[in-house]
């Protein structure tokens, strides 16, 4: 059986996980916790961006105003406090596994066990019931994960103490949330939510762990547990959805509430969609069944993106009434309700059509959903009240990815925009009335985009460790330059001396300041070498004195320069010449007089590697507007820039403070762009960059078409 060994490597001795000293863990477990720690964080994400939304909806079916209160200040304090939460679970989880085997994750609520209170008790039950659930469910693939972390680990590993058990996942949320300030009531209700968004998936989790494992030949005789179906997965979700709410599935009444508000809004646009027969005083609405059927007739007909087709979605249904008001021998028309509807999404994606914050190409493709999204608005009013409706988030992760789009070598044919092709296409094709098929597509877009998110993130992660080496090896050089300056400059000094120092001694001194840093005994013994060979060149007054030095000089100069790897010959002829240097000396003014020297009179500046080949650092600008806007940008944030032949869409990635620096890169995490701030700003002020707006694409189109409709109603 194939056995890693017990080394750490470096970049997990670095991992935020790990502040500090810990044991060592097998290479192979390190990969296992890893790739947990990847599935539980976006389990964590999904959990946060949907608690919103069912606090909200509870807050509205709250029976008195004390309850909605309460509802509404765990949305605040969750809102203020997700982050610190997510990080405290993966710091608990990370410490946890570095101790694997020693650690209860439960262990305190277990702590005063007489002395529980009602609260404490109902928890440690909701919390039994969630992983008997899950053991229930997975418990063959948790068991045959337990046995190989035990066989790797060579020891015993107790069930409670095994750190991806669901008690110990469970215990680890508990743990991160102990500061959060809500009600028994509320913790129960994230509690299911975490059961709906981590717990439901671990055996994912579970079966990736076993399958790395097995595959590096642990165990690798255990028959492989059975994989849940997708259909078992969304009757999970359906029986963990029931639990929390009993009718949270297809309420909208928080959504009827809302349009029923903004109709005065929309009401001076009626009458312009199939205007002929609004004219007649006797035309009678049709329903909204019949209307769905007309726009599911006319979504087989919506141009594809790259054709130029004037597609008018009121002329199209006025055509269609007259055809059927002919049949019928009575004049129809919409009624007043579905042409508001009509006109609200209409406005939704006409912004959407105008948004440059989106590709052009890609807003082509999205406009299509047009029809699509209207027979959901009339299907489910709760579209515009909760932010988790499949078809709104459908919408708005396909504008999350869209936003950094840009057409490369691929053109057309890349990934992204196939995907999305393909989606729109299904739906025009297949959709009619059954809105599951937008969280079907939702589910497989989401898992596409994931993988994608994931291979983008460690690239951005390069990019970000690469910058920061860039900077420290910046500063590195600058420290060597001043010590070498402060000792060499302005002074007559042997050539051959000047060119080792300045070529390899700085190398040497480099090496210790990045490895060890600037107060370390490695630094200060490089500049104590650097300083008794200057000294030791010097006329002597007492040459007995300098035959005690030598020897503890040439066995440091010799090991330095080895741990540069300096060429055997560039040594050998550097120590000849060195013991030429020593006996004049030593001889002094009598000394052999054949040394060329040189006068050290301008500062030295090294060589780097490699510099910067992106956007020059721009000279400060004054300009404090945009220099406020740069200050804010958050790591993410997209800018589009406007200086070269094709628009070029990055995100930033990194804000070096130490040296001023914001590093963008593209959608797949390559860097392409470098700014300071005030260069940024500058490039703002001119109109060669601007920024992005990478807010939810729903809500951005819904919040701009209200604005307007109210500034209308003012004038």
């Amino acid at each position: 059986m194939h056995k890693e060994g017990k080394v750490v490597p470096l970049a997990a001795a670095t991992d935020r996980g790990a502040r500090t000293p810990l044991p060592c863990l097998p290479v192979l477990l390190l990969q296992v916790r890893d790739k947990a720690a990847l599935q539980l964080r976006q389990g964590l994400q999904a959990l946060f961006d949907n608690a919103d939304d069912t606090l909200f909806e509870m807050a509205d079916k709250a029976a008195d105003r004390f309850d909605q209160h309460l509802y509404f200040e765990a949305m605040r304090d969750l809102r203020l406090k997700r982050k610190s939460i997510e990080r405290g679970f993966l710091d608990i989880f990370y410490d946890t596994f570095a101790r694997i085997g020693q650690v209860d994750p439960l262990g305190f609520m277990a702590a005063n066990e007489p002395s529980r209170n009602k609260a404490q008790m109902e928890r440690a039950a909701s919390v039994e019931g969630m992983v008997a659930r899950v053991l229930s469910r997975d418990g063959l693939a948790l068991d045959q994960l337990s046995l190989r972390l035990q066989t790797l680990l060579e020891c015993t590993l107790a069930p409670q103490h095994n750190p991806l058990g669901p008690a110990a996942l469970s215990g680890y949320f508990l743990q991160a949330g102990r500061n959060l300030g809500v009600g028994l009531r509320v913790k129960l209700i994230l509690l299911k939510l975490f059961e709906r968004y981590v717990l439901r998936d671990i055996d994912v989790l579970y079966g990736e762990a076993n399958q790395l494992l097995a595959a590096a030949g642990v165990l690798a005789e255990l028959p492989p547990a059975p994989r849940r179906r997708a259909e078992d997965r969304r009757n999970d979700s359906r029986r963990i959805s029931a639990t929390l709410e009993p009718d949270d599935i297809g309420a909208d009444s928080v959504g009827q509430a809302f349009f029923a508000s903004i109709q005065g809004l929309l009401a001076p646009a009626r009458g312009r969609i199939a205007p002929r027969l609004h004219a007649v005083a006797t035309a009678q609405p049709i329903g909204t069944a019949d209307l769905l059927r007309l726009l599911s007739h006319l979504q087989h007909y919506v141009p594809a993106a790259q054709e130029e087709d004037d597609f008018d979605l009121g002329q199209q249904l006025e055509q269609l009434l007259l055809r059927v008001s002919v049949r019928s021998g009575t004049r129809r028309r919409i009624a007043t309700a579905d042409e508001d509807m009509i006109n609200l999404v209409g406005l939704l994606f006409d912004h959407i059509h105008a948004d440059d914050n989106l590709p052009h190409s890609l807003r082509t493709l999205i406009v299509r959903l047009h029809i699509p999204l209207l027979k959901v608005a009339l299907l489910d009013k709760g579209l515009f009240s909760r932010a988790s409706h499949p078809a709104r988030r459908l919408l708005n992760e396909i504008g999350a990815a869209a936003i950094g789009w840009e057409t490369g070598s691929e053109g057309l044919r890349d990934s992204l925009h196939l995907r999305v092709e393909r989606i729109i296409q299904r739906l025009l094709n297949d959709f009619t009335e059954d809105a599951s098929l937008f969280a079907e597509l939702l589910e497989d877009f989401l898992a596409f985009s994931q993988d994608e998110r994931r291979r983008n993130e460690l690239l951005e992660q390069r990019t970000r460790d690469a910058e920061e080496g860039r900077v420290r090896a910046l500063q590195a050089r600058q420290q060597v330059q001043q010590a070498l300056n402060q000792r060499l400059r302005g002074r007559v000094l042997p050539q051959v001396v000047v060119q080792m120092l300045v070529q390899s001694w700085s190398q040497v001194l480099l090496l210790a300041w990045l490895k060890q840093g600037e107060g370390s005994p490695a630094w200060r013994n490089a500049l104590a070498t650097m300083d008794t060979l200057l000294a030791s060149i010097l006329p002597q007054r007492d040459p007995q004195a300098l035959l005690q030095h030598v020897p503890g000089l040439l066995k440091a100069l010799r090991e330095g320069l080895a741990s540069v790897a300096l060429d055997s010959t560039a040594t050998r002829d550097f120590f000849q010449q060195l013991e030429l240097l020593h006996l004049r000396a030593c001889a002094g003014a009598e000394g052999p007089a054949e040394v060329a020297e040189v006068l050290v009179a301008e500062d030295i500046v090294l060589a780097i590697a490699e510099e910067s080949a992106c956007a020059p650092l721009r000279q400060p600008d004054e300009h404090a507007a945009q220099l406020r806007a740069v200050q804010r940008l958050r790591i993410g944030a997209w800018v589009e820039v406007l200086d070269d032949d094709e628009p070029l869409r990055c995100k930033l990635v990194a804000r070096v403070d130490s040296s001023d620096r914001l590093v963008f890169a593209n959608r797949t995490g390559l860097k392409v762009r470098e700014w300071t701030a005030q260069g940024l700003a500058q490039a703002l002020r001119l109109g060669e960059v601007r920024l992005l707006d990478d807010g939810l694409l729903f809500e951005r189109a819904l919040e701009s078409v209200l604005d307007g409709l109210r500034q209308q109603q003012v004038h």
